[in-house]
């Protein structure tokens, strides 16, 4: 199972939407994910195998974090095509 965080300024909006459309785009492609929407500034300090989030917040994770940037928070096809390789990619490890 790959934990995923995905992360917006506040952590209650955009991020909750965004974990819901991940949990959608990876259950299609039958990769199981563990999906939690979070706060940037509680992000940092958890674990997770992959962080989701839009460029203007990427940098605030260490270098050694893997992140996909986003395009949108909403727009499934964006999220898809921006996040789904990555995925499938992690699934294959």
């Amino acid at each position: 199972m790959i934990k995923v965080l995905t992360v917006c300024g506040n952590g209650i909006g955009s991020s909750l939407l965004l974990k819901l459309k991940i949990e959608e785009i990876a259950k299609e492609a039958g990769i199981s994910v563990e999906a939690e929407s979070i706060d940037s500034g509680s992000a940092t300090g958890k674990k997770a195998d992959l962080i989701v989030t839009v460029k203007e917040l990427a940098g605030a994770f260490p270098e050694d974090q893997k992140v996909a940037i986003i395009r949108s928070y909403t727009n499934k096809k964006k999220i898809k095509e921006d996040v789904l390789p990555i995925l499938e990619e992690m699934a294959q490890q």
